[in-house]
């Protein structure tokens, strides 16, 4: 094995530096596409398209954060079932299988995760809001509090 390589690293601070420096912007290029593979192939919407879904399709907006985030501010008609609740709650959005449902939390990572469970459960139409309510407020949508 041929050390020079670390050899090279330990000869001056800057080495070290720029090398980590590299290593850490590497990182961060690479995270969407990590992250992407984790989550899953969850089927994401934008805000815009999520009216779309709304006023077309008599979409069902699901906000899973907590009651207090609620109450601060949620898209018009969402239905309010915070995510700890929701394995329990499903026999309340039970009537909504056949309609596509939008998910929605504060910045979109727990709505991929509700996807999945909703899929698992036998709705159809799922789809995780892009950028959750910050990227609902971020689009000038209306908010109902």
């Amino acid at each position: 094995m041929d050390l020079s390589f670390f050899v090279f690293l330990q000869k001056s601070p800057w080495h070290m530096m720029l090398f980590g420096t590299a290593v850490v912007t590497g990182g961060m290029l690479l995270w969407p596409l990590v992250s992407r593979l984790i989550v899953g192939s969850t089927p994401q919407v934008g805000a815009i398209e999520a009216v779309q879904l709304i006023n077309r399709r008599d979409a069902l907006v699901l906000d899973v954060r907590d009651k207090a985030d609620f109450a601060a501010g949620h898209i018009p008609n969402a239905r309010n079932i915070p995510l700890p609740e929701l394995s329990a709650r499903l026999r309340e959005i039970e009537k909504f299988k056949s309609r596509p449902i939008v998910i929605n939390c504060q910045s979109g990572p727990r709505s991929a995760t509700v996807c999945g469970l909703l899929t698992k459960n036998g709705f159809g139409e799922v789809f995780s809001l892009r950028g959750g309510m910050s990227g609902w407020v971020e689009a000038s949508l209306p908010v109902e509090k």
